[in-house]
């Protein structure tokens, strides 16, 4: 291999896969590997990571806490824009990948690295979201993705080398190691693999980590407030809290009600359709509260307009293209909407349901005096819908007068 590679910064889980890219790379590239661990509230230990990575020869090894800065840097913005991916998708993994790869470029400019390395296999989303990031923060950085080079292509290789090369690995814990696939952070967990690979099969109840069944949910409703300050959620109940902390805190109620739960097949960006689980107790929370602020706060076509924003937005998390221009111009518009999405929102938490049951703001644009059906006092004139509807319809009415036929 190339011997202008003389050090590597690796995402490092302190895992099975990316133990053994560790010593993969040390044997390929006869380079140095330099570890870094993101902590984004994956619910683990990270520091485990440090004493497998100096078991490893690893002497530069970072693990850094990121939590504070994913929910407020990636999570909430992406928020602002209500962003769902195919209509269902509240995009867990996608937004977590710009803040990894940001790091990674981070260290390799700190340490003077020739190239940076992930465990993403080559079928995934997760390798474009990588790369892609990487390539817009430092458009000249070398990137190793070990499963588009070895030819180790399961977890029995994968422990097999470990053996050979004295890797040390707990054997016991592998085998026994869920059968998914799975990834972790303050938003979400995910779920692939095993029996989900066939779109038929229902999830197992035990596969799921955060949440209880709806079944299974406590029987009287929990009512919860929520507030919000420039579009983002600060409060909860009336107590002020950091953004890792509120989303911690709406995983954990959400979960307990059974909220969160997601089983869909999705359209992966390089082209193949993919079965996942996933649960998002906070987020499930978080989106229709949201909705409901901006409802009585924001005007009608500033809210009509974000809403056909969203689609090409979500596309964009999740496609990889956090560092595009495109992706903040989008976040540009957005943000310019919510100075005004300010106040508190009432909702009711019920086996699995989020219902909104309150909202109110001293911004809110919702006049109970024209809306009323009762007298008004003259504050609505009914009278003015009359030439308003004959406006409208006017094209239609020449149409028909034409001949044309809608029917």
């Amino acid at each position: 291999m190339s011997s202008s590679i003389k050090k590597v910064v690796l995402a490092y889980s302190g895992g099975l896969d990316t133990s053994v890219i560790v010593k993969w790379l040390q044997e390929t590239y006869s380079c140095e590997v330099i570890t870094f661990t993101a902590d984004i509230g994956q619910g683990e230990e990270v520091e485990p990571a440090r004493k497998k990575a100096e078991a490893l020869g690893v002497k530069s090894i970072y693990i850094d806490d990121l939590r504070e800065e994913f929910v407020r840097d990636y999570v909430f913005p992406m928020f602002r824009s209500n962003a769902i991916y195919e209509g269902e998708y509240l995009l867990g993994t996608s937004i977590a990948r710009p803040l990894i790869a940001k790091r990674l470029v981070e260290i390799a400019e700190e340490t003077g690295a020739d190239a940076i390395s992930h465990g993403a296999t080559g079928k995934g989303n997760d390798q474009v979201r990588f790369e892609l990031g990487a390539y817009a923060l430092k458009p000249g950085i070398k990137v190793i993705a070990p499963w588009r080079e070895w030819d180790l292509t399961s977890r029995e290789t994968l422990m097999a080398y470990c053996e050979e090369h004295n890797i040390p690995v707990d054997y016991a814990k592998a085998a026994k190691k869920s059968p998914y696939s799975m990834d972790a952070n303050l938003l979400h967990i995910s779920y692939e693999g095993g029996i989900l690979e066939d779109p038929w099969a229902e999830a197992e109840d035990d596969m799921w980590r955060w949440s209880v069944s709806p079944e299974q949910a406590p029987d009287t409703p929990e009512y919860l407030e929520i507030s919000f300050k420039g579009g983002d959620p600060y409060a909860i109940n009336g107590e002020e809290m950091s953004p890792a902390t509120l989303l911690a805190l709406l995983n954990k109620i959400g979960g307990a009600h059974g909220i969160g739960r997601l089983d869909i097949v999705e359209n992966r960006y390089v082209g193949m359709k993919s079965r996942g689980c996933y649960e998002t107790p906070g987020g499930t929370i978080l989106l229709p509260a949201r909705r409901a602020i901006e409802s009585i706060t924001l005007d009608r076509e500033a809210l009509h307009l974000k809403d056909s924003l969203m689609p090409k937005y979500a596309e964009l998390v999740y496609n990889g293209y956090w560092w595009s221009p495109e992706r903040k111009m989008l976040q540009a518009a957005i943000d310019e909407s919510q100075p005004v999405v300010n106040g508190d929102v009432r909702l009711k938490l019920y086996k699995g349901a989020v219902s909104v049951v309150g909202r109110r703001s001293e911004d809110s644009l919702f006049d109970e005096r024209i809306a009323t059906f009762e007298d008004d006092a003259g504050a609505y004139n009914q009278k003015d819908a009359e030439g308003f509807i004959r406006l409208n319809s006017l094209r239609l009415r020449i149409a028909a007068d034409k001949g044309r036929d809608y029917r």
